[in-house]
């Protein structure tokens, strides 16, 4: 989920390059593996590339009642700005571990964007089906 970004770069302020993502990412730590399908628009700002999309998934999670695997589908957008390795702004460094940033080879990867945005939308107490009697 890697995109090269270094035309884009070069690029005046306010360009925009539109992505479709149709790949494999493991989501969970269990190491199955989800198919993400989504479209994204990188638009160039004066500092950095602002990625907008949306996308969406099916994890395989665990009921929390009955304990079962179910896949769950998951659809959500996101926005976050991929700043330079090099960019030299003492209140927003790259390097602080916070910010997502291009690195030397002028590539974005959306994966650990996806990957937190995915988690983020899952229910806290996932439940395979809204009658189910938990364990049996």
């Amino acid at each position: 989920m890697k995109i090269k970004v270094s035309q884009l770069l070069r690029e005046p302020i306010g360009t925009e390059r539109d992505y479709n993502i149709n790949d494999s990412l493991n989501i969970m730590e269990n190491g199955s593996s989800s198919v993400v399908c989504g479209n994204f628009r990188l638009t160039r700002t004066n500092r950095s590339i602002l990625v907008k999309g949306e996308f969406s998934t099916t994890i395989g999670i665990d009921c929390a009642r009955c304990l079962k695997s179910f896949s769950y589908p998951v659809k959500t957008a996101f926005e976050e700005e991929y700043l330079p390795l090099n960019y030299a702004d003492d209140d927003l460094s790259p390097q602080e571990g916070g910010a997502f940033i291009i690195d030397d080879n002028y590539t974005i990867d959306l994966a650990e964007a996806i990957r937190q945005y995915a988690l983020m939308a899952l229910p806290m107490k996932p439940l395979c089906s809204e009658d189910c009697k938990g364990l049996q």
